[in-house]
């Protein structure tokens, strides 16, 4: 199996040695990828039983756990770095997730899927269903996917919410760069470095 897109632009984001907690971790890939590239301290939160046991095979320290639960442990500023990975649009209360993330990190990164790729709206328009893609395989019963967001609903979201996108990239469905000004209708998967609007430049 190929690196998911998302992996190598967040390791990309990652200084050596930084202190990392991954929400909704999965299986641990991302973070044992990091503790070996990166030299990374690393913290897990994953709620799915299964998942927890194969980040202990892989060595990931692990909270088994809901998200908000697990970030209420940690002080303020405790990580470097909070990453929600293809996670949000499955958050009970996302902004309050993402105001978390930014308590108890000095940035977040979050990846997520655009229900705007024009795909999409062209199944939704033609077919009259609820789309399936490579990116969204699920159907409607059986989708993880509590929201439907696009890019431009993640670029409100984080000013309603008080978050200062710093970097931001954009793939097709294909992986290949979607042009930042037209990534609502182009892009598949969204990736965003965040940080609180009010903090200070470093």
């Amino acid at each position: 199996m190929g690196v998911r897109i998302d992996y190598e632009y967040i390791e990309a984001h990652i200084p050596q040695g930084a202190r990392v907690l991954d929400l909704g971790c999965g299986d641990g890939a991302l973070l044992q990828r990091l503790i070996r590239d990166k030299g990374v301290e690393a913290r897990g939160i994953e709620i799915n039983e299964q998942a927890v046991r194969e980040c202990i095979r892989r060595g990931v320290p692990v909270y088994h756990g809901d998200m908000l639960e697990g970030m209420s442990m940690f002080r303020d500023g405790s990580f470097d770095c909070v990453i929600l990975s293809q996670t949000l649009q499955q958050a009970l209360n996302p902004a309050q997730v993402a105001r978390e993330m930014l308590r108890v990190g000095r940035r977040s990164i979050i990846s997520y899927p655009n229900f705007g790729h024009w795909r999409i709206r062209l199944q939704l328009l033609f077919g009259g269903r609820a789309p399936i893609t490579k990116t969204l395989p699920y159907r409607w019963h059986d989708t993880p996917n509590l929201r439907v967001l696009t890019v431009k609903d993640f670029r409100r979201f984080c000013r309603e919410n008080g978050m200062r996108i710093v970097n931001s990239r954009y793939f097709t469905p294909a992986y290949k760069p979607a042009p930042a000004f037209a990534a609502n209708l182009f892009a598949a998967t969204a990736v965003s470095v965040l940080e609180a609007r009010e903090a200070a430049p470093k």
